[in-house]
């Protein structure tokens, strides 16, 4: 679909120009809309191909934020002109030059890819809503920097709550609430994933069940010498950890008279020795039981220098509304690491960096691309709300199988400091801005079958 120049002309009528292939369609259209909000106007013609000119008056009470290209999306006598995308946030500072704190970058180069999908983007959140006027003081970004542009609300908002306590927070689950279900607006990414949850929905298919270890939830010290009765290394992971936060990997000495534990703490990763498995879980976790926490089979991992890797990757849905794999990354475990993530001491390299020391027949991006599209189409079926983008962490094994380490509905974007990773970057981030052009489409034509 062409994008079109919307322009601001000094003219206190209502006036809407556009060009000749518009105007013979939608001449007889007598409102325009941004956002949420609707003007009555006059259609006039203009001769220019690719440029709409809206006058002065129509711009302030649409609150069009500046020039730029964008969509044209005609229906039932309104042209709707946008998107508008609001990136719905927390943690705000108060700095226009630093707005969001340490992830001020991070939305800065989000709203970056607007111009390439056609959109106006913005961030916000709760302090920025005007419930009464139906408006927000929206942050936009440009070279020039942050700047404050009050707008109507949006027709799509993309969620980026920064972490599970801000999202369970009742002012937010209402704010969301409400835009969801009073105003009709298209929400994304509602929330995050619970490991234990991903892995009871994937062990009900079977083209995924494979991908899963061996988990027992809330595990006890029987369970875990169940599984230590099969494998050499146990995980013992939060069920709603990130990051590789509170991870342990305990293993097994073979005479099964001394037992190991790996874990991280205080940015630092440790190794320690005990006599019992007992001794082990009592001294680390320091808690009557692991409520809340899973405990699951370790896998052995190809490796790279005698270290193990295993694979980020990312999956977005697109302006069709279809999956596609937007970003796929090696990370190779740091020395004494219990995982692989960069916060641990681990490296990323490139598939083409890496593949050709792992001595497998078949394409490992295929595979693994094969099974990760089958996994989102998986959650996206099966988890409540609207899902835009998936992360996951998988590894393959010496004997070439798929295994499945954790989905992220927020996925953290460290594997992107790879310089050869730039079209990855791209590709995953504007990826969203094109999936909130396709909900403000289905918002539009389809609202009976997106609402529903």
């Amino acid at each position: 679909m062409s994008l079109y120049t919307v322009k601001k002309i000094p003219d206190t009528s209502n006036y809407v120009r556009l060009p000749q292939a518009l105007f013979d369609q939608f001449s007889d259209y007598h409102q325009i809309s941004l956002g949420t909000e609707i003007c009555n106007c006059q259609i006039k013609r203009t001769k220019e191909f690719q440029t709409i000119y809206v006058s002065s008056a129509i711009w302030e009470r649409l609150g069009i934020p500046y020039e730029s290209k964008v969509h044209v999306i005609p229906h039932e006598g309104i042209l709707h002109i946008g998107p508008l995308v609001g990136i719905f946030t927390a943690g705000f500072t108060g700095s226009i030059i630093r707005p969001i704190g340490d992830r001020t970058l991070f939305f800065a180069k989000l709203l970056s890819t607007e111009k390439k999908v056609g959109a106006f983007t913005f961030i916000f959140g709760a302090n920025h809503i005007n419930w009464e006027t139906g408006r927000i003081e929206g942050l936009f970004h440009s070279t020039d920097g942050w700047k404050k542009i009050e707008v109507p609300f949006p027709n799509v908002v993309y969620d980026r709550l920064p972490n599970r306590k801000t999202e369970n927070h009742n002012i937010l689950k209402n704010i969301k609430n409400k835009l969801q279900h009073e105003y009709l607006i298209p929400w994304f990414n509602p929330g995050f994933f619970n490991k234990w949850e991903i892995h009871q929905i994937f062990s009900t298919y079977p083209d995924v069940a494979g991908f899963l270890p061996e988990t027992a939830l809330n595990p006890t010290l029987d369970s875990i010498k169940a599984l230590f009765s099969k494998y050499n290394s146990v995980y013992i992971k939060p069920i709603n950890g990130s990051l590789g936060l509170g991870i342990h990997q305990v293993i097994k000495a073979t005479d099964e008279e001394e037992w190991y534990c790996r874990f991280r703490k205080d940015e630092k990763n440790h190794l320690r020795k005990y006599k019992t498995l007992e001794s082990l879980l009592r001294q680390q976790f320091q808690k009557e039981t692991l409520e809340g926490f899973i405990a699951q089979q370790g896998i052995p991992l190809f490796r790279v220098e005698d270290k193990p890797i295993d694979f980020r990757i990312h999956t977005n849905k697109d302006e069709t509304g279809i999956w596609q794999m937007s970003a796929i990354a090696a990370k190779i475990a740091g020395i004494g690491s219990v995982t692989t993530h960069l916060g641990s001491g681990g490296i990323v390299k490139t598939v083409d960096e890496i593949k050709k020391l792992i001595p497998v027949s078949y394409n490992i991006v295929e595979k693994l691309e094969e099974a990760v599209l089958v996994m989102s189409h998986i959650l996206e079926k099966e988890i409540a709300g609207t899902i835009g983008e998936i992360g996951y962490d998988v590894g393959i094994d010496k004997n070439g199988r798929i295994w499945l380490f954790e989905a992220n509905s927020k996925p953290g974007r460290s594997i992107f400091k790879h310089p050869k990773l730039k079209d990855y970057d791209q590709l995953s981030r504007s990826l969203p801005i094109s999936f909130a052009l396709y909900l403000t489409k289905r918002s539009i034509y389809e609202p009976e079958v997106l609402f529903q």
